[in-house]
């Protein structure tokens, strides 16, 4: 078992323990149900950047990133930096993260927020809605054809944008439809944790143009994101680099005025 499926085993238990606790019509009747969202895809097509930060303060593969920060702090930084929307990480076991840091990102700072999670249940779409969030994940290696198109279809119709992720050709092949907004490559091979911008490059040709193309992990420096431009991508999502600071929204003004310079 790798630490993909043990990530989804660990998901399942605790969707089914939250589903027992909170209702879904318990959900649907938060006040942030009522809000306008707002499309990350439509924010990616129209800048001059295309960043989307992340909060996170640990992974599997890094273990502790930070985890001093204040949510809120990261988000007002990273609003008044200029990127196109935040990421943010909410898997608890794992990332160290909450749905209570996506509440406090949209209590401080006005942007498309993604909730970054491993989706396996419509719940789970429902409580990103709840607390704010505009967007939501769908990673093709833990999910059939006909679960993206349920969970998509789910997402759409309560008005958040779609980011479905891929690794290879194999996932991209099964996963293209129109219920999907933007395709996000992820340059890490989530078996060995190795890291390639090559991947997002060779399977850039194979994505239609209707998706925004983002890609994913592994960019640090304005030299990547200049050359993955030339394969068509729009958007660029970026944790590490930015959260291992001990000021993320200083280091995201310096790098996005480097990137525009």
């Amino acid at each position: 078992m790798n630490i993909l499926d043990k990530i989804v085993a660990d998901k399942r238990k605790e969707v089914d323990l939250k589903k027992s606790l909170i209702p879904s019509t318990q959900l649907e009747q938060s006040v942030l149900m009522e809000r306008s969202t707002i499309s990350l895809a439509h924010a990616l097509k129209n800048s001059a950047n295309g960043i989307i930060a992340e909060h996170k303060r640990r992974s599997p593969s890094k273990l502790v990133i930070n985890q001093g920060l204040n949510v809120q702090d990261v988000a007002i930084g990273y609003e008044q930096a200029g990127v196109c929307g935040m990421s943010v990480l909410t898997d608890g076991k794992y990332f160290g993260g909450s749905l209570d840091d996506l509440l406090l990102a949209r209590s401080s700072a006005s942007l498309p927020l993604l909730r970054k999670e491993f989706i396996i249940d419509e719940y789970q779409i429902l409580e990103a809605r709840a607390h704010g969030a505009d967007v939501i994940l769908l990673i093709a290696a833990i999910l059939k054809r006909d679960e993206i198109k349920q969970l998509s279809e789910t997402a759409k119709s309560l008005d958040l944008d779609v980011l479905l992720e891929v690794h290879n050709e194999e996932e991209l092949e099964k996963s293209l439809m129109p219920s999907l907004d933007m395709l996000g490559v992820n340059n890490r091979n989530l078996k060995t944790f190795e890291v390639s911008l090559d991947t997002s490059k060779n399977l850039s040709k194979l994505i239609p143009n209707d998706f925004v193309k983002v890609s994913e992990s592994g960019i640090s420096s304005i030299e990547a994101i200049k050359d993955l431009r030339q394969f068509g991508y729009q958007g660029f999502l970026i944790g590490e680099n930015f959260m291992k600071t001990d000021n993320p929204g200083k280091h995201t003004t310096e790098f996005i005025k480097a990137l525009q310079s």
